[in-house]
Protein backbone atom coordinates (compact mmCIF):
# COMPACT_ATOMS: atom_id res chain seq x y z
CA UNK A 1 0.00 0.00 0.00
CA UNK A 2 1.49 3.24 -0.75
CA UNK A 3 2.44 5.23 1.94
CA UNK A 4 0.68 2.94 4.62
CA UNK A 5 -2.82 4.37 3.01
CA UNK A 6 -5.27 1.91 1.37
CA UNK A 7 -6.83 3.64 -1.07
CA UNK A 8 -10.73 2.78 -1.80
CA UNK A 9 -10.08 3.06 -5.30
CA UNK A 10 -6.49 0.71 -5.04
CA UNK A 11 -8.11 -2.65 -5.39
CA UNK A 12 -5.81 -5.32 -5.06
CA UNK A 13 -6.05 -8.03 -7.55
CA UNK A 14 -4.66 -11.81 -7.25
CA UNK A 15 -4.06 -14.38 -9.83
CA UNK A 16 -4.05 -17.39 -8.88
CA UNK A 17 -3.48 -20.74 -11.59
CA UNK A 18 -5.80 -23.69 -9.84
CA UNK A 19 -4.59 -27.40 -11.58
CA UNK A 20 -6.41 -29.16 -8.88
CA UNK A 21 -10.24 -29.37 -8.64
CA UNK A 22 -9.94 -32.10 -6.31
CA UNK A 23 -8.47 -31.58 -3.03
CA UNK A 24 -9.87 -29.38 -0.83
CA UNK A 25 -7.76 -25.54 -0.06
CA UNK A 26 -7.72 -22.89 2.36
CA UNK A 27 -8.07 -19.18 1.01
CA UNK A 28 -6.12 -17.30 3.64
CA UNK A 29 -5.70 -13.22 3.77
CA UNK A 30 -3.18 -11.54 5.58
CA UNK A 31 -2.83 -7.54 6.67
CA UNK A 32 -0.35 -6.02 8.17
CA UNK A 33 -1.80 -2.86 10.03
CA UNK A 34 -0.50 -0.06 12.01
CA UNK A 35 -1.15 1.99 15.12
CA UNK A 36 -2.59 4.68 12.82
CA UNK A 37 -5.08 2.12 11.50
CA UNK A 38 -8.15 3.80 12.92
CA UNK A 39 -10.54 1.30 13.67
CA UNK A 40 -10.74 -2.03 15.82
CA UNK A 41 -11.94 -4.06 12.28
CA UNK A 42 -12.31 -3.59 8.57
CA UNK A 43 -14.78 -4.78 6.29
CA UNK A 44 -14.12 -6.25 2.64
CA UNK A 45 -15.60 -6.82 -0.43
CA UNK A 46 -13.91 -10.22 -2.27
CA UNK A 47 -14.99 -10.86 -5.53
CA UNK A 48 -13.51 -14.18 -6.76
CA UNK A 49 -13.78 -14.49 -10.78
CA UNK A 50 -13.76 -18.62 -11.89
CA UNK A 51 -11.74 -18.90 -15.15
CA UNK A 52 -15.63 -19.39 -17.09
CA UNK A 53 -15.89 -15.28 -15.82
CA UNK A 54 -18.70 -16.24 -13.11
CA UNK A 55 -17.93 -13.53 -10.02
CA UNK A 56 -18.82 -14.06 -6.61
CA UNK A 57 -19.14 -11.05 -4.14
CA UNK A 58 -18.73 -11.37 -0.43
CA UNK A 59 -19.19 -8.51 2.27
CA UNK A 60 -16.69 -9.44 5.06
CA UNK A 61 -16.17 -8.52 8.73
CA UNK A 62 -12.42 -8.84 10.98
CA UNK A 63 -11.80 -7.60 14.09
CA UNK A 64 -8.48 -6.24 14.42
CA UNK A 65 -8.49 -5.61 17.91
CA UNK A 66 -10.40 -6.16 21.19
CA UNK A 67 -12.38 -3.54 23.00
CA UNK A 68 -9.42 -1.87 24.90
CA UNK A 69 -7.60 -1.61 21.25
CA UNK A 70 -5.02 -4.46 21.58
CA UNK A 71 -4.08 -5.59 18.41
CA UNK A 72 -5.08 -9.44 17.76
CA UNK A 73 -1.97 -11.33 15.47
CA UNK A 74 1.74 -10.69 16.18
CA UNK A 75 4.16 -8.37 15.10
CA UNK A 76 6.38 -5.35 17.19
CA UNK A 77 6.64 -1.63 17.21
CA UNK A 78 4.45 -0.20 14.87
CA UNK A 79 3.45 -3.18 12.21
CA UNK A 80 1.12 -6.09 13.46
CA UNK A 81 0.33 -8.98 11.03
CA UNK A 82 -3.12 -10.82 11.28
CA UNK A 83 -4.33 -14.02 9.16
CA UNK A 84 -7.40 -13.63 7.86
CA UNK A 85 -9.20 -17.00 7.15
CA UNK A 86 -11.50 -16.67 4.23
CA UNK A 87 -12.60 -19.82 3.16
CA UNK A 88 -11.74 -23.18 4.63
CA UNK A 89 -12.29 -26.70 3.04
CA UNK A 90 -12.96 -25.53 -0.88
CA UNK A 91 -12.62 -27.06 -3.70
CA UNK A 92 -12.13 -24.74 -7.05
CA UNK A 93 -14.48 -26.44 -9.60
CA UNK A 94 -12.43 -25.52 -12.62
CA UNK A 95 -9.08 -25.63 -13.58
CA UNK A 96 -7.35 -22.38 -14.73
CA UNK A 97 -6.78 -18.83 -13.52
CA UNK A 98 -9.17 -17.45 -10.60
CA UNK A 99 -8.71 -13.84 -9.97
CA UNK A 100 -9.35 -12.80 -6.14
CA UNK A 101 -10.17 -8.63 -5.99
CA UNK A 102 -9.95 -7.02 -2.58
CA UNK A 103 -11.63 -3.73 -1.73
CA UNK A 104 -12.23 -2.19 1.54
CA UNK A 105 -15.15 -1.24 2.62
CA UNK A 106 -14.65 1.58 5.14
CA UNK A 107 -16.46 4.87 5.51
CA UNK A 108 -13.43 6.86 4.32
CA UNK A 109 -11.48 6.59 1.35
CA UNK A 110 -8.14 7.08 2.09
CA UNK A 111 -7.61 4.10 5.17
CA UNK A 112 -4.79 5.07 6.90
CA UNK A 113 -1.89 2.47 8.92
CA UNK A 114 -2.55 -0.55 5.73
CA UNK A 115 0.97 -1.37 5.65
CA UNK A 116 0.59 -4.69 3.36
CA UNK A 117 -2.37 -7.07 2.25
CA UNK A 118 -1.79 -10.54 0.72
CA UNK A 119 -3.79 -13.68 -0.15
CA UNK A 120 -2.57 -17.48 0.14
CA UNK A 121 -4.32 -20.72 -0.54
CA UNK A 122 -2.81 -23.80 1.25
CA UNK A 123 -4.02 -27.89 1.03
CA UNK A 124 -6.63 -28.49 3.93
CA UNK A 125 -5.54 -30.32 6.24
CA UNK A 126 -8.32 -31.95 8.74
Amino acid sequence: MAEDTWKLMDIPAFKVPITDTLNSNNVIFTIRSGSSFPFRNIYLFVTTTSPDGKKITDTLQYNLADQKGKWYGKGFGDVHELILPYKSNVSFPLKGIYEFKIQHGMRIENLKGVYDFGLRIEKYRK
